[in-house]
């Protein structure tokens, strides 16, 4: 039984009550906001019939999160974290809350939308560095990687759901009631921010929110090279190794789909989330895990050799959806669950080696960097794949991955070289602080 036990996802980050509550409350908040997150671009095509206006969402996405996600951080280092948490979260509600308005109305103003989607991913960008920022507050630090890894497998479940029951329920009920679930659904996130215990800072003159504050934040990342090589290798691994924007054209060149979708389609731009979370079923192993600079390494390797083994599938195939389909998908799905490692020992490393008072300005600059490295590689990919074909530039990105990480890694030895001591477990373990009585 402790072998299993051993195996499976390390739970002990739900004994504490206000990490089970937030956990819990993700489960339902995150399938609701995938439901915004396919609703949005189809509404927009719909509406306009281009695809240009629909790109424009890669736009207005990115400006605000970059923006509010080094902010955002700011914010989370100079004012308690449950307070600011309540009030992005408030503001997501909103905003929800105006998405099923307009389309309950019939507004058919894509500027609105846009424009509002843009509100939206501010929000999220200051909530998103100020959640993660909060664990080490909640869970003694030898858990951190067992919470993170909990927390990346709701999300990427919720990246596989949430589009497949969005596609299916458009045509049905209408954006209207996507969006107005989505509304309901982050009430549950509400209810468990609300219930958290205070977080003030834990330092005497806490530095106030703004541009002196985030250049601040740099300034310590840029002293501290285990940190700086974190952020580093995740540019590479996904500028480099992302190949999303391929599927769409592989998908009916390579494996026989239809121009407008199709199964081929749906599995390849499922197979990365799926291939994350049967990593975070059975990712009891990296609590026990020490050598964590090495085991990122380790993983975002795997990462690069799986994108070469999905170029290679890509490359074989004949036109139809065959044996090489399934090699493809293989290659994704084994990135996916090494992807997930790796961005819980990152996300593990930012917590534990960061002190206090910079952890919410280093947790903005990781959701910028995380969000951002995608879409480089989206840019990147497609220019490539117009000229090199959608197989070697596939391939020759995961290539690259394992050689530039490999490169990094003998420049920068301190970050293979980092390990963490885990403590001896406390059974049980509490909270930190009980939660304010309602």
């Amino acid at each position: 039984m402790s072998s299993l036990r051993s195996v499976f996802a390390d739970t002990r980050p739900l004994q504490v009550p206000a990490f089970q509550r937030l956990w819990t409350a993700n489960i339902i908040t995150v399938i609701g906001a995938q439901l915004t997150v396919v609703a949005v671009p189809a509404q927009i095509y719909a509406e306009t019939g281009s695809s240009a206006y629909v790109g424009l969402t890669g736009i207005f996405g990115l400006v605000p999160l970059v923006i509010f996600g080094l902010y955002g951080g700011a914010l989370a280092d100079a004012m308690d974290r449950r307070r600011l948490l309540t009030i992005s979260t408030v503001g997501l509600i909103a905003c929800s809350a105006l998405f099923w308005l307009q389309a309950a109305f019939h507004s058919d103003n894509v500027w609105f939308i846009l424009v509002l989607f843009a509100v939206q991913q501010a929000f999220f960008a200051v909530n998103q560095p100020t959640r993660t920022a909060i664990l080490p507050r909640l869970i003694p630090m030898e858990q951190l990687p067992a919470a993170n890894s909990l927390n990346m497998t709701v999300m990427q479940f919720g990246a596989i759901a949430g589009p497949l029951v969005g596609g299916a329920l458009i045509p049905v009920l209408g954006y209207s009631y996507l969006y107005l679930t989505d509304t309901i659904c982050l009430f549950a996130t509400l209810w468990a921010v609300i219930t958290l215990p205070p977080m003030p800072p834990e330092h005497d003159n806490a530095p106030k929110a703004g541009l002196r504050s985030v250049i601040d934040g740099f300034a310590y990342l840029r002293k501290h090279k285990v940190l700086l090589m974190s952020f580093l290798v995740d540019i590479i691994a996904m500028v480099f190794g992302m190949p999303r924007a391929l599927f769409p054209q592989v998908a009916h060149q390579s494996f026989g789909g239809p121009t407008d979708g199709g199964l081929a389609f749906a599995l390849l731009f499922a197979a990365i989330p799926a291939g994350a979370v049967f990593g975070g079923i059975f990712s009891g192993w990296v609590s026990r895990v020490e050598r964590q600079g090495l085991a990122v390494v380790s993983a975002i390797v795997v990462w690069g050799a799986s994108m070469v083994l999905f170029g290679v599938g890509v490359g074989l195939a004949d036109g139809s959806a065959d044996v090489f389909l399934v090699l493809a998908l293989a290659g994704l799905v084994v990135g996916g669950a090494a992807d997930m490692a790796s961005a819980a020992f990152r996300s593990t490393m930012l917590q534990e080696a960061a002190s206090d008072e910079v952890r919410g300005r280093l947790q903005g600059v990781f959701t910028v960097v995380v969000a951002g490295g995608p879409r480089i590689a989206d840019v990147a990919h497609g220019g490539v794949a117009a000229v090199a074909g959608t197989a070697a530039t596939a391939a020759g990105g995961g290539v690259l991955v394992v050689v530039l990480v490999l490169v990094a890694a003998f420049a920068i030895p301190v970050f293979v070289r980092y390990r963490v001591v885990r403590a001896p477990a406390v059974e049980p373990t509490p909270a930190p602080h009980p939660p304010p009585t309602p």
